[in-house]
């Protein structure tokens, strides 16, 4: 099935490891199905994000941020000025509350990876939720708080990165922090069965979107 995700642009996500993702948007119709509320918060607006988008729109386009510069602070591993500047931009895109400024859109991954988690429980607890959504609500979920925790992880590494006075000493860890900023979208296979699946530690957004998209074909969302 299509990915109902949005991103900034709506046009084709392109990340590391070769991965490329493209979307087609829908806008979620309001329900009076309480869950179908979480539903939508999740998928097609919440009054927080930047521009009134959905928290997975939102975590994505914010993830893209993270990927981009990433991809340039690995550019030159033995510059260390342009290794901390895209570090800091990175962050900007993770979680923009721990520094001043920067390319990202001002909500960050980890906040929306936690906000798709909680709403998407709440979809979950909510009257007359269906099997459909508390099943992948479980799969959401668990994708989703593992996006947030990839994003700690990164934060770390960032925090190492900016300590250094070394290009040397700051080169394998950049390396690192754009593995890991792939792994935001496409998820780390962590058990090295050769597949990545939604469970807790492997799933990333595109795990997010992909049962977000069969929740919603269940509940016969647009």
């Amino acid at each position: 099935m299509p990915h109902r995700c949005r991103t900034a642009t709506n046009t084709l996500v392109l990340i590391p490891l070769g991965l490329a993702l493209a979307f087609t948007p829908g806008p979620v119709q309001a329900q009076d199905n309480p869950s179908h509320a979480h539903i939508g918060h999740v998928l097609d607006g919440f009054g927080q994000t930047p521009n009134g988008e959905g928290l997975l729109p939102a975590a994505w386009a914010e993830a893209e941020v993270a990927i981009q510069h990433a991809g340039f602070a690995a550019r030159d591993l033995e510059d260390l000025d342009a290794m901390k500047m895209h570090a800091e931009h990175v962050l900007h895109g993770l979680d923009p509350e721990r520094i001043d400024g920067g390319p990202g859109h001002g909500f960050g991954v980890r906040r929306a990876a936690e906000g798709i988690a909680q709403h998407i429980g709440l979809a979950a607890d909510s009257d007359g939720a269906s099997d459909n959504v508390q099943t992948h609500a479980e799969h959401v979920a668990a994708s989703a708080r593992t996006v947030a925790q990839r994003a700690e992880e990164m934060i770390l590494l960032i925090d190492e990165i900016l300590a250094t006075e070394s290009a040397a000493v700051a080169a394998p860890l950049v390396q690192e922090l754009e593995s890991h900023a792939g792994e935001l979208i496409a998820g780390r296979d962590a058990t090295g069965d050769g597949q990545i699946s939604w469970r807790e530690g492997e799933g990333g957004l595109q795990h997010v979107d992909q049962h977000m998209g069969f929740m919603a074909a269940g509940e016969g969302i647009d």
